[in-house]
């Protein structure tokens, strides 16, 4: 499991590196902001390997529950 976990980690800095040296230059009005265009797949990609974390740690908490039981 920990092997994936990192594993997952990885290819998350790759698909990121990868969306921010192909993107172009642009932007796109955000509740009437301009914002970054390459910004949007990393703030995408980012919350993708936030939610990988969080399941990470809440498997965790989970194993520990069941064995203090």
């Amino acid at each position: 499991m920990d092997r994936k976990f990192w594993a997952a980690l990885a290819m998350f800095a790759v698909l990121a590196a990868l969306a921010w040296l192909t993107m172009g230059d642009g932007s796109v009005l955000v509740f009437g902001r301009p914002v970054e265009l390459r910004l949007v797949p990393l703030i995408i990609i980012g919350g993708l390997a936030l939610r990988t974390v969080l399941a990470r740690h809440a498997e965790k908490i989970r194993r520990a529950g069941g064995k203090d039981s």
